[in-house]
């Protein structure tokens, strides 16, 4: 099973050398057999429609960084709440779990706003759906959660109420490995 994930990661990695310039599939393959277990991360990532691609490389540790870099929002993690807590607040009509949950039961963590930004500077995404994006704790206590898209060729932030979903919004992960 693990020699489809890497079949699959090294294809997309080399079809994609602009988010990665500079970067060898084969430092990248050095790092993904120093971590074996980041194998089944990246194997959920792939599953639930993200297809995770590198995006960075720390230059202190060497450590690489992973992120769903599917057009939209991954299929399979769309029509969450925001996290356990809004859930929980919801008292009729429940979506299937949080974006946050999800998360954490991966291994990967939402991206911030930056690294959202980040991201889109690689490519256009999201140009139909939206994202949940790692919230500042003094939103999220007011009830609050934010989102991304990119709409007009912009890349846009918003907030909603951390209970509510939508089909078309999803979250996007990343992992360091």
């Amino acid at each position: 099973m693990h020699d489809d994930l890497i079949h699959t990661l090294q294809t997309r990695f080399a079809q994609h050398m602009h988010r990665h310039a500079g970067l060898s599939w084969d430092a990248v393959l050095s790092r993904l057999n120093s971590a074996p277990a980041s194998l089944a991360t990246l194997q959920g990532m792939e599953d639930t429609g993200g297809e995770p691609d590198v995006i960075a490389r720390a230059n202190d540790t060497g450590a690489v960084t992973f992120c769903d870099c599917s057009a939209e929002s991954p299929m399979g993690r769309r029509s969450l709440c925001f996290d356990a807590a809004a859930l929980s607040a919801r008292k009729a009509n429940k979506p299937a779990g949080s974006a946050m949950a999800m998360a954490q039961a991966m291994g990967i963590e939402l991206l911030t706003e930056a690294q959202y930004r980040q991201l889109q500077a690689l490519a256009p995404f999201d140009r139909k759906t939206s994202s949940w994006i790692a919230t500042p704790d003094s939103i999220r206590v007011l009830g609050g959660a934010l989102f991304c898209d990119r709409r007009y060729e912009q890349v846009f932030v918003y907030h909603n109420g951390a209970e509510s979903y939508y089909a078309g919004r999803g979250f996007r992960g990343l992992l360091r490995v």
